[in-house]
């Protein structure tokens, strides 16, 4: 697979979370893959998992991308969050992929601050 199709997949997966489609969602993941949430010390394995993380947010956030960068399996998506409860989200999520799905995924969130 190459970037474009790595491309399509991080866009899959954003118009997945802002459809509330947890199906398609799924589907951009490899069944073995990995969720690593370095700030809370979560790592989440295989697609059980995953579906049993996501079945159990109280809301799906939406997605703003600002910018989705692709080099060969690497892509970033720098994106603002919107969880519905008001508060302002900014994330980096970092994937490594396979075969044009997701085999792992890193992310970082944070809140803006003052300088």
């Amino acid at each position: 697979m190459g970037e474009r199709e790595n491309r399509e997949t991080v866009e899959r997966l954003v118009d997945a979370l802002n459809e509330r489609d947890l199906e398609l969602f799924d589907q951009q993941f490899h069944e073995d893959s990995v969720l690593e949430y370095p700030q809370s010390g979560e790592r989440v394995v295989g697609g059980e998992n995953r579906r049993a993380v996501y079945a159990a947010f109280p809301e799906l956030p939406k997605v703003e991308p600002r910018r989705i960068v692709v080099n060969g399996d690497l892509a970033v998506l720098e994106a603002s969050l919107d969880y519905g409860d008001g508060a302002a989200w900014q994330a980096t999520m970092i994937f490594e992929l396979r075969e044009g799905r997701i085999a792992k995924e890193t992310a970082y969130w944070a809140q803006p601050f003052e300088p």
